[in-house]
Formats: structure tokens, C-alpha cells, sequence
């Protein structure tokens, strides 16, 4: 961690903002408390209220916004932000070491009293070399929030914890609507500590509705689940098809250039007065640069012989140049703290997306963590990659500054 403790940082209008030293155990148990405190979507009060209290204890000014965001202004030559919500899951909660798998960390769990098991952040444990971090958020993104946190504490730089990015955005479109833009923006999801990830697909959401009349289920005509079925069939084999928005010339495209189809939800069966058969899909689809709302709209409607589509608001493709001196500072930064420097495209859709859109500004995205343990049962962050991963977002701050 940096040891300045007398430096400051200067906000856009030039005042000075006091930066504070944040020892590695400090730092080790802001994140372990900030997983052990669950956060899931629309229920983030009382980590925000955690985050808000770091800041505090090191005299930075700080609130809960309107939304619940957590808003720590400072320097706006750089903007850490990451969000506080994670998806819901019941995942063992703890320290081991570095060798330890998910069936050990149920067994520390286990051992130490089930769900009342308490992190040991005042012991041994939180602060070995080899210590691994399991719980809910550790990678996505509560690790990330809470190196942002640390290094904008030391370099005086500013700093947004936003709610909702799991469900709605909600906190990254208040956030666009309530403040200027910053010079450039650093979101924070996992990337892996030597890794800077500038680019994620666009993302919109459709609901199918489609109704027939009830008849005898030992008939030909299709009825609506079939109609349905179908639906989500050719839909998906419009954009399979060479022709299709986000194809690629390649004869492989990589997965991050094309559009992808997912249905998440199905409601279908006979009305309850029953006259009618009725089905309902709600569809996602995964947006590559290239390619907007409006073709993914064209190709659905033109494939669509029965029923309705609806489509939500969309969220377009973000993808940054490597060549700026954002990516720049990154590459720096990483070589510096004994890492060789990677770049990446990711198939999901992030907040930096929104970010991308309504401000002129550069942005990236980088963060702690392996992201395939990304939602699953057995999330957990190596609290040596959180170390580095703070030295370098201190390095990038101190760069940009």
C-alpha cells in the first residue's frame, strides 16, 4: 500500500482532497466484511452503509445518494467505480488457504457454527500470504468495489459504489443523469489483477406473447406453447444464419462478434377459464459491436408469423481502444507489479457499457478475480491478487493524476 500518508489529491475545481494510507489489513478486512455482509440486489443498504463508513474513517466526503449509490467525489481526473449488489446465493463465507477447495471451505464453515460462522479479520488468517477469500460477490464484484475503494482512499481520486447492476442499472443510469463526466472511467469487475478488459457486448431484453383457442390436445393445429417453442427456434436460427446481424466473415467468429439468444423465462398453459391456450417467452440478446438494437428488432419481426414481440430499452456495445493513455498506464502498472499485461472482450454486458454511452470520456474495465467463478456456488478471490490488484489501480491513479 502507499505510504503517502500527507499527499493530496485536487478535485476539477482544484480544492485539495486528503489522501490517507490503508495498511493491507485494513484493506484484507474492508472486503472480507463487505462479503460476509449479503448485498443482494435491492438490498445493498447495509453494505453501502459499510463502504460509507470506510470512507469516513480516513476523512473523505461521502453519502448515500437518492438511489442508495455510495458517492465519494474527489479528483475527477480518474472515477473508480464498481457496484455493491451482487446476485443472490447461498455461498460458504470464509478464510482458507490458497489450497483449498469448496468442499474445505464448507467444512470451515461447518466447523465454525454454519451461517453464524465469523470471519476471522482480526486474525492470522485474513492476512496470510496464502489466504483465500470464499463468499458471495468475492469475484463479481465486491472484490473490485472494495481495491476501488482502498486506492481511491490513498490517491485521492473519485469514487461511486453503484446498486442494482445485477438487475436494472438502476445506479449507473442515476449516476450518468446526476454528475458531469469525469476525464476517464475505471469500472470495476473481474478482469484478473494482470488483465484490462475493454470491451462487453450491448444487450436487450423482448417479450413474446402469443395466444390460440383451446381444442383438444389429440389435434394437429399447434397450439400456443408450440407457436412459442418455435418462435425462440427460428429467432435463434435468424441469427445463426452468414446473413444475420453480428455474422462475421470468419468461419469461426469468436462468440463476443455475434448475436447470441437466450430465452430465461417461459409462462405457458390454458387460461384459467379455459378457452384459450396462452405462452409467454421472455428473450435476452447479447448485442456485438457492429450491430444495434434495431437490427436484432428487424431480424425478430421479420421471422415472427404469430403473436407479439415487445423489446425493452437497450443497452449498446462498448469497446475501447488499447492505444490511449488509459490502456496505457494499465500495462504500466501491471508490468510494475510483476504481471504481463493482457487484454479482453467479454461476452456479458457491464455498467461500463452505459458509462461508454453517455460520457465522452475514455473508459475500462478492470478488477480482481477469476470472472468464470462469476454467480457460482464457489466464488471465492485469493487475497494476494486483491493486493496487487490495488497496487495497481494506485499506480493507474498516480499515472493519471
Amino acid at each position: 500500500m502507499m505510504t503517502n500518508a500527507d499527499a493530496t489529491g485536487a478535485t476539477a475545481d482544484g480544492s485539495a482532497v486528503a489522501t490517507s494510507e490503508v495498511s493491507t489489513a485494513e484493506a484484507r478486512e474492508l472486503v472480507a466484511d463487505l462479503v460476509a455482509t449479503p448485498s443482494p440486489s435491492g438490498e445493498e443498504a447495509a453494505a453501502a452503509e459499510r463502504l460509507a463508513a470506510f470512507f469516513e474513517s480516513h476523512d473523505r466526503e461521502v453519502w448515500l445518494d437518492d438511489v442508495g449509490n455510495v458517492r465519494a467525489p474527489a479528483d475527477d481526473a480518474l472515477l473508480f467505480t464498481s457496484h455493491v449488489d451482487t446476485v443472490p446465493g447461498d455461498v460458504p463465507t470464509c478464510i482458507t488457504d490458497a489450497d483449498a477447495n469448496l468442499t474445505d471451505a464448507e467444512t470451515v464453515v461447518n466447523d465454525a457454527g454454519g451461517d453464524d460462522v465469523t470471519l476471522p479479520t482480526d486474525g492470522t488468517a485474513l492476512v496470510d500470504d496464502d489466504a483465500t477469500l470464499w463468499g458471495r460477490g468475492s469475484v463479481d464484484a465486491t472484490g473490485p468495489l472494495a481495491a476501488m475503494a482502498v486506492a481511491a482512499v490513498e490517491t485521492g481520486v473519485s469514487f461511486v459504489g453503484v446498486v442494482s447492476e445485477e438487475t436494472t442499472s438502476a445506479g449507473a443510469h442515476h449516476l450518468v443523469a446526476d454528475r458531469d463526466a469525469p476525464d476517464v472511467v475505471v469500472n470495476g469487475e473481474p478482469s484478473g489483477w494482470s488483465a484490462l478488459t475493454l470491451g462487453y457486448r450491448g444487450f436487450v431484453a423482448a417479450t413474446y406473447e402469443v395466444a390460440t383457442e383451446a381444442a383438444h390436445s389429440s389435434l394437429p393445429d399447434l397450439n400456443a406453447v408450440e407457436h412459442a417453442t418455435a418462435w425462440v427456434e427460428d429467432v435463434k436460427d435468424a441469427f445463426e444464419s452468414p446473413l444475420g446481424p453480428g455474422a462475421n466473415a470468419c468461419d469461426d467468429p469468436s462468440v463476443f462478434d455475434t448475436v447470441t439468444v437466450k430465452p430465461v423465462m417461459v409462462d405457458a398453459g390454458t387460461e384459467p377459464g379455459g378457452n384459450a391456450v396462452t405462452a409467454e417467452v421472455d428473450c435476452q440478446f447479447r448485442i456485438p459491436p457492429g450491430t444495434d438494437a434495431d437490427d436484432i428488432e428487424a431480424t425478430v419481426d421479420a421471422v415472427t408469423q404469430r403473436g407479439v414481440v415487445e423489446f425493452g430499452d437497450a443497452i449498446p456495445a462498448h469497446i475501447a481502444s488499447p492505444r490511449t493513455e488509459l490502456g496505457r498506464a494499465f500495462r504500466t502498472a501491471i508490468r510494475a507489479a510483476g504481471g504481463s499485461p493482457s487484454l479482453l472482450r467479454k461476452t456479458g454486458t457491464a455498467d461500463a457499457n452505459l458509462y461508454d454511452a453517455a460520457w465522452d470520456c475514455p473508459v475500462a474495465t478492470y478488477g480482481p478475480g477469476d470472472s468464470t467463478l462469476d454467480h457460482s456456488p464457489d466464488e471465492h478471490l485469493a487475497l494476494a491478487d486483491y493486493d496487487r490488484a490495488v497496487a495497481v489501480l494506485e499506480s493507474v491513479a498516480s499515472d493519471l493524476q
